[in-house]
């Protein structure tokens, strides 16, 4: 049998101590009641929209015609006024993951929408056939849902030829609305070349996520923009604040599909 030692606790003054030297304060920090959810506070409240994020990845033999077949229900889908959800846009991953599909959706008027959605989509034999032949063509498949920050601008239909960057930030939980903060100072910053296309944070999938997307005419655009941003008054200090809230980041160069709306 082991014997362990057992720490006898005694109290003084406000503090507790041990039999081995340790302190522990009786009084606890109390925290502040939440007014709000954070994405209450976060998000556009003049809108009820609700986003959808998909990462396909793609047997890379089937890459071509799995664009052919998602661009030919993506477009029945986004004309088709009976349902509430539309393409915001469709992409290859160029740099990061490779063979990679990613697509953007918006449901226009929250859950209900999308719970619209899929009871039409579940009783759409087209549909579930394009499914079962989508399935062959893939590896694995991901999702989540979003909400769209109030500050962003909001993602709409552009004209190209561009490339695309979405750059993903997984957070420490409890820093969205830190995050949320820093940023809708620092996107000032980043609008004298239409560069920012939206975002995003996650609500059900992985959570505390964020996706930022932007648009550039090519990777040399990229870095002159970015570059420039240094050099503006407030810009430094505000990724030197939202560093340390982050746990990871990634970062995607995309291709537009030719059926995408984002160009």
């Amino acid at each position: 049998m082991i014997c362990r030692p057992v720490r006898l606790l005694a109290t003084t003054n406000g503090q507790i101590h041990d039999t081995l030297g340790f302190k522990m304060s009786m009084f606890v920090h109390e925290v502040e009641a939440r007014k709000d959810a954070h994405s209450n506070l976060l998000s556009k409240s003049e809108t009820s929209d609700l986003y959808k994020i998909q990462f396909h990845n793609v047997k890379p033999e089937c890459l071509e015609a799995y664009n052919n077949l998602e661009a030919e229900v993506q477009s029945k889908l986004h004309l088709d006024q009976d349902y509430p959800c539309d393409v915001v846009g469709s992409w290859n991953t160029w740099y990061g993951d490779q063979d990679q599909a990613v697509h953007i959706w918006r449901y226009t008027g929250g859950y209900p929408a999308l719970t619209e959605c899929l009871t039409k989509l579940n009783n759409n034999k087209e549909y579930l056939h394009f499914r079962k032949e989508r399935s062959k063509m893939l590896v694995s498949r991901r999702n989540q849902l979003l909400l769209e920050f109030s500050f962003w601008n909001e993602p709409t239909p552009r004209n190209g030829p561009n490339i695309y960057e979405m750059r993903s930030y997984k957070l420490k939980p409890g820093t969205m609305i830190e995050w949320g903060n820093h940023w809708a100072r620092a996107i000032k910053h980043r609008q004298e070349k239409d560069e920012a296309v939206g975002g995003f944070f996650s609500q059900i999938g992985d959570l505390y996520e964020v996706h930022h997307l932007w648009a550039y005419k090519d990777l040399q655009s990229r870095e002159e923009t970015r570059n420039s941003a240094w050099q503006k008054e407030g810009w430094a200090s505000s990724v030197y604040y939202t560093v340390p809230l982050i746990r990871s980041m990634e970062s995607r160069i995309m291709i537009p599909t030719k059926s995408s709306p984002l160009q």
